[in-house]
């Protein structure tokens, strides 16, 4: 794991794909993630190294979205050698190689998610949440006690129950709609406060919570009143 930028800095991301139109088309998803920025593209292994090994204009990359099928060489070789130079750069594999040894590989050489193409814009952003969530759970020094070390292994476990990937009957567009307004409160909410903030029924502000809540991109918690009975709240891992 990389160390990461100062604080409140945004999180550089190189994207590597030999289809330029493609590398575009990503890059401008990044830039689209709040908390991500784009520090370069490249559409060959070498030029992926040159990039990381130069430090080109200064930015240093800590996630790479890095294609398999290379025109110079695959994905998963460079990474190997990239790990070889001692390069730590968190990797991120976008790709159309779908087999199962392909993946395989690309787990044992580290590589902390994989998304197969063709995807959507909320599915790489569910990748990089659920990247940008591992960052914060590993923030700090010391011990971790069960409750930390669940949190960064669910970390990115839980983005991949994004948007992307409802079940059917779900719809996308809601499903962001209540993501937007969880991640823009001050702190946990009753689904009746979800239903009054994006003008939804109640009752279908519960089901995209209790849907979320399960996948791991919500955080259920109790409120205790004076009546005794506890108020469900949510907020947004």
């Amino acid at each position: 794991m990389t160390l990461g930028t100062g604080p409140g800095g945004p999180l550089e991301v190189l994207v590597v794909d030999d289809d330029v139109r493609v590398a575009r088309v990503n890059a401008a998803y990044v830039g689209k993630v709040a908390g991500f920025r784009v520090a370069g593209q490249a559409h060959t292994a070498a030029e992926a190294l040159a990039f990381l090994e130069e430090d080109v204009q200064g930015a240093r990359v800590d996630l790479v979205l890095l294609d398999h099928y290379l025109p110079d060489e695959t994905g998963l070789s460079l990474v190997r050698r990239l790990r070889q130079l001692g390069h730590h750069t968190d990797i991120i594999m976008v790709t159309a190689a779908r087999d199962i040894a392909t993946v395989q590989a690309a787990m044992r050489h580290g590589a902390l998610q994989y998304l197969v193409k063709p995807f959507t814009f909320a599915g790489l952003r569910a990748k990089l949440e659920g990247y940008a969530a591992l960052r914060r759970a590993l923030e700090g020094d010391g011990e971790a006690g069960q409750d930390q070390v669940d949190r960064i292994f669910g970390a990115l476990g839980g983005a991949s129950a994004g948007p992307a990937e409802l079940p059917k009957g779900h719809s996308a567009l809601t499903a962001d709609l209540v993501r937007e307004v969880l991640r823009g409160a001050e702190g946990p909410l009753s689904a009746q406060e979800v239903a009054e903030r994006s003008s939804l029924s109640r009752q279908t502000a519960q089901r995209y919570l209790k849907l979320l809540e399960r996948t791991g991109r919500v955080r259920l918690s109790l409120k205790y009143g004076e009546t005794g009975r506890p108020e469900h709240r949510y907020d947004w891992v």
